[in-house]
């Protein structure tokens, strides 16, 4: 039976991957360190036959008798907060890490995946964005610890694939919500939701008119899941093509969770991308793959697993 290891398996998109492997057959060893990951993600999955958990910083070499087959590469800060608060962390996880996985997917034969995200295309001039664009990132700005962490993890991850011939698949994340998001982690699904369900004001940096596209987190594991199994090398963006500003997004969280919260104005980030949206072409061609959850019920589904995090929490 196939090892599929997971770093980052105790994060939110992490654990999800973990779920969906063992569901496959798979043997899973999840590997995290908890710098912002929980135990609690992966508690469902806590003496199951096919699921093993190291505690472990990837940043350092990882040593495994198991007959891993496939390596996913996972562990990173994921949000504006985290990786503001934790820049070096972020960068030794993209370049070490990334670097020490790839040796270890080389020794054992196994196919490597690496999460890429939509910030290697920065604050895009091109719109929607093909994986065929190289992207427009500021190296030296707040922002860019996470991005050019993610764009050396792709060539890194490309020089072992023509150097070594190791298989190798690259998918780049767009913007993706669902249950096990962490509760105020700066990003934008979590905080509206949370500030509706509080009665809070939504914050929202600069005047609202910067796109998105939001993606339920059962339609990533989807994606990634054909990609791990297919045989595409290039990157492949995953996400949903539905665009919309953050202001509209925040009137539709207020209606979901029936809330009157006030929308209080911020001044935008440096480096915040004003759109943000994937060009899915590849991904429906050669994967197809194209997102199926509505974005309706999918913050349902979220705003029901933050109400019953306020509840435990007051209770």
């Amino acid at each position: 039976m196939k090892v599929a290891l997971i770093t980052g398996a105790a994060g939110f998109l992490g654990s999800h991957l973990a779920e969906r492997l063992v569901e496959e057959g798979l043997s899973v060893v999840g590997v995290d360190n908890f710098i912002t990951g929980k135990a609690e993600n992966l508690a469902h999955l806590a003496g199951h036959p096919r699921f093993r958990f190291v505690e472990h910083d990837v940043s350092r070499p990882l040593f495994l008798d198991d007959d891993v087959g496939y390596v996913l590469h996972f562990a990173s800060p994921a949000s504006p907060i985290d990786y503001l608060e934790l820049p070096i962390q972020t960068l030794k996880v993209g370049s070490l890490g990334t670097h020490n996985m790839l040796g270890l997917a080389k020794s054992k034969g196994a196919r490597f995946l690496l999460a890429s995200t939509s910030e290697v295309y920065g604050d895009p001039l091109v719109h929607p964005q093909p994986e065929s664009y190289w992207g427009n990132v500021n190296p030296v700005g707040p922002r860019g610890v996470y991005d050019e962490a993610k764009r050396f993890a792709e060539a890194i991850t490309m020089a072992y694939h023509r150097y070594h011939g190791l298989e190798i698949r690259i998918v780049r994340i767009f913007n993706t919500y669902g249950p096990r998001m962490r509760p105020r982690d700066g990003r934008v699904v979590p905080a509206f939701i949370q500030q509706a369900l509080l009665g809070e004001p939504l914050s929202i940096f600069g005047d609202g008119s910067q796109t998105r596209s939001f993606c339920y987190v059962d339609d990533l594991v989807e994606g990634i899941w054909r990609l791990l199994q297919s045989d595409l090398v290039q990157p492949v963006n995953i996400g949903n093509p539905h665009e919309m500003t953050i202001r509209q997004f925040a009137e539709v969280i207020r209606d979901r969770v029936g809330s009157a919260s006030p929308l209080a104005f911020q001044p935008l980030p440096e480096d915040d991308p004003k759109i943000r949206q994937p060009d899915i072409t590849l991904a429906r061609e050669r994967l197809g793959w194209s997102p199926r959850v509505p974005l309706e019920v999918g913050l349902d589904r979220t705003i029901e697993y933050f109400r019953s995090l306020l509840a435990a929490q007051s209770a």
